[in-house]
């Protein structure tokens, strides 16, 4: 990852990505950006690699990450990532130990980081320990409910319904996936994917 100077526009959008999860007062606000940088991360490079510890927490502003597992020697898609989302490992970041997850950057991307030791710095801040907090807590909640939509989805839907389900919720940002990647994301081959999107495309058969 290259580190960069933050400008006005990327620290708004942050800003507005922030506030729904939390707001910050004017005064909060100047005492939380010090803690801030930028970074950016090529097509391809990764953000949090398997076996290391993941030392940020981070928001996209532009650009697109997955979240993978190596087994066997195949890479398995768990799940994606796109503007104006947090992107971590989280336990890996929580707890400061080894990452079983790899994140791959699939566009060129920038984010915003706040590192673990400046986390700690935040948590115990006078001025903004509650506030952060409340942050904390409050995407752990959107996650939780993200991976169990997740595991509900495998159990109780088709590949077909998942992936209408993502085209419905996502049209838009799955052109911009590898098809391979959204196959393994729905645990089916790309030959299979291929053939529901022609099912798809053709629509329903009228008499």
């Amino acid at each position: 990852m290259k580190n960069q100077m933050i400008s006005k526009t990327t620290l708004q959008i942050f800003k507005e990505g922030l506030a729904k999860f939390v707001t910050f007062s004017d005064a909060e606000w100047i005492e939380l950006t010090p803690y801030l940088m930028a970074s950016s991360i090529k097509k391809k490079d990764h953000f949090v690699v398997h076996g290391k510890v993941c030392k940020h927490v981070g928001f996209v502003i532009k650009g697109s990450l997955r979240f993978y597992h190596v087994k066997d020697g195949a890479e398995i898609t768990g799940y994606f990532c796109f503007e104006n989302e947090f992107v971590s490992s989280y336990k890996s970041y929580l707890k400061q130990e080894p990452s079983l997850t790899c994140i791959q950057a699939m566009e060129d991307t920038e984010l915003i980081l706040i590192a673990y030791e400046d986390m700690q710095q935040l948590l115990a801040h006078p001025k903004l320990a509650f506030k952060m907090e409340q942050f904390g807590r409050l995407i752990a909640e959107y996650y939780i409910c993200c991976y169990e939509d997740r595991i509900t989805a495998f159990i109780v839907q088709s590949p077909e319904e998942r992936y209408l389900t993502m085209l419905e919720n996502q049209a838009g940002l799955l052109l911009r996936i590898p098809q391979h990647y959204v196959a393994n994301f729905l645990g089916i081959t790309p030959v299979s994917l291929s053939r529901i999107r022609k099912r798809t495309l053709r629509g329903p058969v009228t008499s």
